[in-house]
C-alpha cells in the first residue's frame, strides 16, 4: 500500500492529522516540516528547501496531502519531484494566499503582515488568534478551534524566526504558473466557508490542474479534516484507493 505522507499547516505539526491517521491505518505518515516539532529548519526558508528536506526523508513513492503551506509545500514537491508523488491532496490549499491586482481569492496582504508583526509582541496570542481565523465560519467552529489549541504546543514551540519565513512564505508565494507541472490526479478539499483560503481559490485550482478534481465540503471552514471528518475521511480514502 502506497504510504500517505500528510503535511500540516504554518504555526501546527504532523499531529494535527492524528485523527484523519486512525481512520487510515498504517498508510498514514504524518510529517512535521522543518522547524516545527523539534525538527530543524532549513536555510533559506523556501518551498523547494522545505520540500527537498521533506524529500529526503520519504520512501521513493507515495501519495502526498498538504493543509494550507503545507499544500504550498506539497504542490512545490510533486512539481519538483513528478515521479515520485503517486496522487496529491490538496486541503485548504491555495496557491496565492494573498490578494493581488489579479488575484481577489485569498486575504489581504495587510492581514498577514499584522500577524508577523504581532508575533514579535506576544508569541502565544498571535498563534491563537491565527487558529482562530481558521474556525471562523465553520459550523462547528468552537470545537473546531478547541481541538487545534489543544494541539497547538503538544509538540513545543517553533522558534518565532521560523514562524516569520513561513508568514513571509504565505505572503509572497504565487505558485500559480508553476501549476501546469502538476501533472498527477490530484484532489482539492476545500470548506465552503473558508475564510482563510476562499473556497473561489480552490474553485480555480482545481481545474488549473493537468488532472485536478473539486471535493468543496458544505459547512466547513479551514479544516474539514477536524470539523467535517466523516466527510473529508470518505473523499480521501475513495480517492486514494481508486484504481
Amino acid at each position: 500500500m502506497t504510504p500517505l505522507v500528510m503535511l500540516h499547516g504554518w504555526g501546527m505539526h504532523g499531529g494535527v492529522w492524528t485523527a484523519t491517521a486512525e481512520a487510515l491505518g498504517e498508510r498514514a505518515l504524518l510529517v512535521d516540516m522543518p522547524g516545527y516539532g523539534g525538527r530543524a529548519a532549513v536555510a533559506p526558508y523556501t518551498l523547494e528547501n522545505l520540500a527537498e528536506a521533506i524529500a529526503a526523508e520519504l520512501p521513493p513513492l507515495f501519495d502526498l496531502c498538504g493543509w494550507s503551506l503545507g499544500g504550498q509545500v506539497a504542490m512545490t514537491l510533486a512539481r519538483l519531484m513528478p515521479q515520485r508523488v503517486r496522487r496529491l491532496v490538496l486541503v485548504g490549499a491555495n496557491p496565492c494566499f494573498t490578494t493581488r491586482s489579479d488575484w481577489h481569492c485569498g486575504i489581504a496582504p495587510e492581514v498577514l503582515t499584522q500577524f508577523g508583526e504581532e508575533l514579535a509582541v506576544n508569541y502565544e496570542v498571535t498563534l491563537k488568534r491565527f487558529l482562530a481565523l481558521q474556525a471562523r465560519g465553520d459550523e462547528e467552529a468552537r470545537a473546531v478551534l478547541a481541538r487545534l489549541r489543544s494541539l497547538l504546543f503538544a509538540r513545543g514551540k517553533s522558534d518565532s524566526a521560523v514562524l516569520q519565513a513561513g508568514l513571509t512564505i504565505l505572503l509572497q508565494a504565487d505558485l500559480r504558473p508553476q501549476l501546469s507541472q502538476i501533472t498527477m490526479p490530484t484532489l482539492v478539499v476545500h470548506g465552503s466557508f473558508d475564510q482563510l483560503a476562499p473556497v473561489c481559490a480552490a474553485e480555480w485550482l482545481a481545474p488549473a490542474l493537468l488532472d485536478g478534481r473539486l471535493q468543496v465540503i458544505p459547512g466547513a471552514s479551514h479544516a474539514p479534516f477536524l470539523s467535517h471528518r466523516a466527510e473529508f475521511e470518505t473523499a480521501l480514502i475513495e480517492f486514494l484507493d481508486e484504481r
